[in-house]
């Protein structure tokens, strides 16, 4: 026996192709049976000389016109080639002769999807199903899968890994797919159900104990989705995806210490990402925390220094602190990334009106109104500057312009009648308090928490009393 394999298998190839040049030549050749064609294509092949292949393909068949794994070689080269139609015509001969070879009908879905025929394909693969069992059964229903993924039949691509799981329940490819076509079709129930049993027959199979968790968590029962989470970290204490997915249930719950500790797994056993320390400081802001929050929203900063909304998630830590200029610098960096965006305008002019800069807090307050101009809490941020800093004429101004763009929300009548009150027209003021109280009494805690001075005035206090009787009847 030789003591180098590899050494005596190139030697037979390299003996393989010389015959081969001697049959194209016309000279005197040895024998080559089809084993022999199938090598001498799969080295042209391999070295991504295609032509030659084909030429292979060629002479192989016309030495074994009844091979079908000859066939069968050169439709998949003639695939390769783009040559579709013609490798169909060769698929056909092949299953004539061979009707149980698995290659055939993947190949042809291959050539269908390039022909942009998906139908065929899904009608080939599932009339190829009834013919096969066992592993190839298993193959033609991933393929079939693929080829309901190409042409957006998704709830069937939930059918066919379903069918595989309950053939083989611990086919890993299949239980990583059907946790996503779970989410994607809303089919949570069923994915329940079925990793349910997967469980019973096998209780150790971590990613059923995942999927059935996800799945809880789809349908919103996240203490069911925790506790099927906690089985899959028993079976393995390293799934990190296990820890990133509970975490986010515990999130849901409001059990921010919870979630911390699940994130901080996350952190340990994978590589650093930066939506794990915003979902860390996320977790520190609603516990109040403001300072560790922040620590982790400049981590994440540090790894994504391109989102703004971190920055901003920065500012608003300090904002909450009342440091006001802290804030305004990172308001600044975030706006010099996403200068148009209309929460980081309003944001900052908050802060510079907090440090007394009410000129430059209008311009940001303006420039949320441009960037959008149907968004409410703009126009109000703006038009309660202009009060504040006593350009009550323009503020007049930006409430007509608020209540065009916004057709007339009642909201607005009510800054109305604060300004003309500030302006001194009182008896316009009163017309247009009595609309605004027609349409959305409501609001009225409104215009009292704009102008809690208004109340001093007899004609409020008797138009807000009038309201209340003439609904009570």
């Amino acid at each position: 026996m030789s003591k180098n394999p590899y050494r005596r298998e190139h030697e037979d190839i390299r003996e393989l192709l010389r015959q081969f040049e001697n049959l194209r030549a016309g000279r005197s050749h040895g024998f080559l049976n089809e084993e022999s064609f199938e090598r001498i294509i799969d080295h042209y092949d391999d070295m991504d000389d295609l032509p030659r292949a084909l030429e292979a393909s060629d002479a192989g068949i016309d030495q074994y016109p009844y091979s079908s794994s000859l066939l069968v070689k050169k439709a998949d080269l003639l695939i390769a080639t783009r040559q579709y139609a013609e490798s169909l015509v060769i698929l056909e001969q092949a299953e004539i002769l061979d009707s149980t070879d698995i290659d055939i009908y993947i190949l042809r879905t291959d050539a269908y999807l390039a022909l942009d025929q998906q139908e065929k394909a899904a009608h080939l693969l599932e009339d190829a199903l009834e013919q096969f069992e066992g592993e190839d059964r298993l193959n033609l229903l991933f393929e079939l899968a693929d080829v309901y993924d190409d042409y957006e039949e998704f709830d069937k691509i939930f059918d066919c890994l379903k069918m595989i799981l309950e053939y083989d329940p611990n086919n890993e490819e299949a239980l990583y797919k059907i946790c996503f076509w779970t989410d994607f079709t809303g089919r949570n129930e069923e994915s329940i159900r079925l990793h349910l049993q997967i469980i019973e027959e096998f209780p150790y199979n971590e990613l059923a104990w995942f999927n059935l968790a996800a799945a809880y968590q789809g349908l919103r029962l996240y203490e069911k989705s925790i506790d099927a989470y906690k089985y899959a970290l028993v079976i393995n204490e390293k799934f990190d995806y296990a820890y990133r997915n509970m975490a986010d249930a515990y999130i849901r719950l409001r059990k921010y210490r919870d979630a911390i500790e699940a994130l901080e797994k996350v952190v340990e056993l994978a590589r650093p990402e930066d939506v794990i320390y915003e979902a860390i400081g996320h977790c520190y802001d609603r516990l109040r925390n403001h300072a560790q929050a922040r620590f982790y929203y400049r981590k994440a900063s540090h790894l994504n220094p391109e989102d703004s909304k971190l920055l901003h998630k920065v500012a608003h830590t300090y904002m909450q602190e009342k440091n006001w200029a802290q804030a305004a610098k990172y308001l600044e960096m975030a706006l010099r990334i996403s200068n148009n965006n209309t929460e980081f305008n309003l944001a900052m002019g908050d802060c510079l009106g907090h440090l007394g800069k009410q000129k430059e807090a209008l311009q940001y307050y303006a420039a949320a109104v441009a960037h959008k101009p149907k968004h409410t809490g703009a126009h109000e941020a703006l038009i309660k500057g202009l009060m504040d800093a006593g350009h009550l004429e323009e503020a007049e101004k930006q409430v007509q312009i608020a209540l065009k763009i916004l057709q007339g929300k009642p909201l607005f009548l009510y800054y109305k009648t604060a300004v003309l009150f500030a302006s001194g027209k009182s008896r316009e003021a009163m017309i247009v308090m009595e609309e605004a109280m027609e349409k959305a009494p409501k609001m009225l805690k409104k215009l009292m928490d704009l102008s809690p001075s208004l109340l001093q005035y007899q004609q409020v206090v008797d138009l807000i009393a009038r309201h209340k009787r003439n609904r009570s009847l």
